[in-house]
């Protein structure tokens, strides 16, 4: 069997299709997105702005077409942050059923974190050793603890990038005195998270999804030799120091370097700076050894789900 899953996320629409075997194996075909910027001039008002509406419908429209090549058998459609923080939200997705007859699952950002799980578990050979996964998305930011049998604690964050770059917009390029003011902000919110990081003791960091996915495109063109983007190798580990060079990089760089940047989506040009902000300040607080970013997140997880993988 074939199906289709739509991603909707933040800042970006997501499209995987996979082919479910007769043997119950996860087979990925086929993965696109197109931003949406879904979140643009509303999130934190709490509502989505009619641009940004049309944005997502258009988005919707040209994922759909390019899935009909691929002759899904179905169609599962599940919507984050943005659109369950809505008081809008509601309307955006009956108007998806109206117009393309796709109707949306809107999940909790707890059951988003479980999902996010299955899925990195497909991407990345966990063992009995605790590990902490991290998806940064536009609305939230799902933090996971786990290992290769269970999830021990879970947690999703209102502090996905497009809120924060409403709540901290930084000047161009990025001041140390902005950079100490967001890690303080990030510190005080992440209240939560200690109290699980000081019981499971996790040294290694999953990051899966968005940001990630950009820091290890950009990695691929400046390091050809050793990072390699594949379909069929969806996982791989970032050397700190490679990660920590990028991150000075970044850092130091203005919105216009970024655009011109190999590997910078532009979707990401405006946010990438709070992201990497935020996973400089989780590396130095979890004492992170080991860094690996996930192609899989939370469109492989329902497949997994409905494997029972």
């Amino acid at each position: 069997m074939r199906v289709a899953i739509l991603d909707l996320g933040t800042n970006t629409f997501n499209l995987l299709i996979s082919e479910i075997s007769s043997d119950n194996r996860l087979s990925v075909i086929h993965t696109s997105k197109e931003p949406v910027k879904l979140g643009k001039g509303g999130i934190h008002k709490g509502f989505i702005t009619e641009e940004a509406m049309e944005r997502g419908f258009a988005a919707i429209e040209k994922l759909i077409e390019r899935s009909g090549s691929f002759n899904p058998e179905k169609i599962y459609a599940f919507a984050t942050s943005a659109i369950r923080d809505a008081s809008n939200g509601k309307t955006f997705t009956n108007e998806v059923q109206k117009r393309f007859n796709i109707y949306i699952i809107i999940i909790p950002g707890e059951r988003e974190a479980e999902m996010i799980y299955k899925g990195v578990r497909q991407s990345v050979e966990l063992d009995e050793e605790p590990v902490i996964i991290l998806d940064i998305g536009g609305g939230s930011n799902e933090f996971i603890i786990g290992n290769k049998k269970k999830i021990f604690w879970k947690h999703s964050f209102n502090l996905g990038m497009a809120r924060m770059l409403e709540l901290f917009p930084p000047s161009d390029p990025i001041t140390k005195e902005e950079i100490t003011a967001l890690e303080r902000y990030y510190d005080q919110e992440l209240e939560n998270l200690y109290p699980a990081l000081n019981e499971h003791k996790p040294h290694t960091l999953i990051g899966a999804s968005g940001s990630f996915e950009t820091f290890s495109a950009i990695l691929s063109h400046s390091l050809p030799n050793k990072y390699q983007l594949s379909i069929t190798n969806p996982s791989r580990k970032i050397d700190l120091s490679d990660y920590a060079s990028l991150h000075k990089k970044l850092l130091k760089s203005t919105i216009e370097e970024r655009t011109n940047m190999p590997g910078m989506e532009p979707v990401r040009v405006e946010m990438i700076i709070l992201a990497t902000v935020f996973v400089n300040f989780i590396l130095k607080k979890c004492d992170i050894k080991t860094l690996i970013q996930s192609d899989y997140a939370l469109k492989e997880g329902v497949i997994a789900e409905m494997l029972n993988l």
